[in-house]
């Protein structure tokens, strides 16, 4: 191939192509004229753009909280169950 240029624009699209519409990387770089390699690179940049990390860290975040309530939860529920059995003894 040669050393052709590409614009940011025709970059970003070519990645939507794959990421988006869930084309091969194969077939979208033919298609285009894109060494498979540079899709690959592309792909890789624009994946870890500013609002793919803070949609990560947002995500991260939930999943932490949701950790955090899970566990909440379930000592919850071993405290009542162990209450249950308790008052079910004494009540024989």
């Amino acid at each position: 191939m040669s050393n052709k240029r590409f614009t940011e624009e025709f970059r970003i699209e070519a990645v939507k192509q794959v990421t988006e519409r869930g084309y091969p990387v194969k077939e979208v770089s033919e298609r285009l004229g894109v060494a498979t390699w540079s899709l690959y690179n592309w792909i890789k940049d624009y994946s870890t753009r500013p609002a793919v990390r803070q949609a990560d860290q947002d995500q991260a975040a939930r999943i932490k909280r949701l950790e955090s309530e899970l566990r909440r939860v379930t000592e919850e529920r071993d405290i009542l169950k162990k209450a249950a059995a308790y008052f079910a003894k004494e009540s024989r």
